[in-house]
């Protein structure tokens, strides 16, 4: 076997009260896919800032084509091959899609941007992935998957040898996964070394070579991926087989109802919803991407207009209307969004999760009580496990998961009668999911109502009592929860007469 062209060698990190990373090894070959996996917190994306000359180490070698090298810079990490993909994508939306390509780099000629040389490259890097949109596009007009197109182009301009992709289909329908499956392999016949981090665990079965698993900042396995089964990478993640993907619902009993829509409507996004939920209920809302699943959720507290349509709230017992804004008082909002919606990424842990709660943390010279505010989060850090080396460390430093989290424990705090939650989940390993599931099942058996949005169909179905389907801005279909997963597809894909009834019967 050709030797490793990227090795990592006993990488430590070491921040106050956390060992983040400990003696770390890892190998990766050229023309491969090395999967980077763990749960959240294990040290994946520590690892990979290391890489990318983000993170000094403390201890640890990096070699690259056998060669031993010093990454103390992001310019260091791509002047030696190295280009990173990321979860969040980075865009303008208001300007073209060469401009978000070169951001950072315009060429120039003569002192000037050099834009015939930009459209020119640009043409040959979308060519190269196989864009049928055009250099001067503007990127707001583009969907999520050819925005995940022009961050992988952004990568590929410097022509690196080694490509670290972060969560990449975490935004992206079945199909723009398959056009992003097909671009890493062409990218691997052309010999570049990937590195592949996914929560999604089928993903590295489809489209790696090899697997590396992290668990408490240590590598507790690697090798090839045809030698693992599904249970081997869950076991090596959290330590245990016995976590399932779809935990056992409990069985809860729903009550009066306490929100009640009927015929919200926007022009072009949203026709006649209308839908009850009851308190003790979770209710899922399905649908493919761009059916409006979002849309409905955010209309419902205010954050997206309406043109017309009622809401009522159970308030005191009693059924009455209500507008948007004022429905806040009684939903907590998990948005799909965290990073631009859901959290201030520079302040601090505590600082985020008392947000939703600060009037009832008042003292008596109304101001918000410092004691209280530390020990009612430290209390919600504790119970959902998030990993931070204090409730003072800034949001912004978390992963993706325990930021989610954090997102998640706000509400909690609040403990509001109501919950919308947009991908709970989303960016979470098979460990934390579980736990937020129970979360759920706890909060519906102690009453609340529950209306979730999932975009994994099998995470839809571990949670809901009831599904609604939308299809195009309306709801098409009302299921019980014994519903097949080929229902819930065929009604949220719009199909109808035989070709639905053949898959309620499937």
């Amino acid at each position: 076997m050709a030797e490793p062209f990227l090795r990592m060698v006993q990488i430590s990190k070491r921040y106050p009260g956390v060992q983040a990373l400990d003696n770390v090894n890892l190998d990766a070959y050229p023309g491969e896919a090395l999967a980077l996996l763990g749960a959240n917190g294990a040290g994946k994306s520590t690892l990979m800032n290391v890489l990318g000359g983000v993170v000094r180490p403390d201890t640890g070698q990096i070699l690259i084509g056998g060669a031993p090298q010093e990454i103390h810079s992001p310019l260091a990490a791509a002047q030696h091959g190295i280009a990173f993909v990321h979860q969040e994508m980075l865009m303008l939306p208001t300007l073209t899609v060469a401009e978000n390509l070169f951001i950072t780099s315009f060429p120039t000629r003569h002192g000037f941007i050099d834009r015939a040389d930009m459209l020119r490259r640009s043409s040959q890097v979308l060519a190269r992935l196989g864009c049928h949109f055009t250099p001067d596009t503007r990127v707001q007009q583009l969907s999520t998957g050819d925005r995940q197109m022009i961050e992988i182009g952004r990568a590929l301009l410097s022509d690196p040898s080694i490509i670290i992709f972060d969560e990449p289909t975490s935004s992206l329908t079945s199909r723009e996964r398959d056009r992003l499956f097909g671009v890493i392999r062409n990218l691997k016949q052309d010999g570049v070394t990937i590195i592949y981090i996914s929560h999604f665990l089928d993903e590295p079965f489809t489209i790696c070579e090899r697997v590396t698993v992290l668990r408490g900042g240590t590598t507790v396995g690697d090798g090839a991926i045809g030698e693992l089964n599904h249970d081997d990478i869950v076991r090596m993640m959290i330590g245990s087989a016995e976590v399932s993907e779809l935990a056992e619902r409990r069985e809860t009993v729903t009550g009066e109802p306490v929100l009640q829509v009927e015929g919200l409507r926007r022009t072009g996004v949203l026709q006649d919803i209308t839908f009850t939920l009851h308190r003790g209920e979770i209710l899922g809302l399905w649908g493919l991407l761009g059916s409006g699943r979002s849309e409905v959720a955010r209309s419902l507290v205010g954050l997206d207009p309406i043109d017309g349509g009622q809401i009522q709230l159970a308030v005191d017992g009693v059924m009455r209307p209500v507008i948007p804004r004022e429905a806040q008082q009684w939903i907590g909002m998990i948005t799909e969004d965290r990073r631009n919606e859901g959290l201030l990424l520079p302040m601090s842990v505590r600082e985020n999760m008392s947000l939703a709660n600060l009037l009832q943390l008042r003292n008596r010279w109304r101001l918000v009580d410092g004691h209280r505010e530390t020990a009612l989060a430290q209390q919600f850090v504790e119970r959902l496990h998030i990993k931070v080396s204090s409730i003072l460390q800034p949001v912004r430093t978390l992963s993706g998961g325990n930021q989610q989290k954090v997102v998640v424990g706000r509400w909690l705090e609040r403990n509001p009668p109501i919950y919308i939650m947009d991908e709970p989940t989303r960016g979470l390993d098979v460990g934390a999911k579980a736990e937020i599931r129970d979360i759920v099942y706890e909060l519906a058996a102690n009453g609340a109502a529950i209306l979730v949005i999932a975009s994994e169909i099998e995470e839809m179905m571990a949670f809901a009592d009831r599904f609604l389907v939308m299809n195009r801005g309306a709801i098409v279909r009302e299921f019980g929860k014994d519903v097949s997963k080929d229902a819930l597809m065929a009604a949220a894909a719009g199909a109808t007469g035989a070709a639905m009834g053949k898959a309620v019967s499937a």
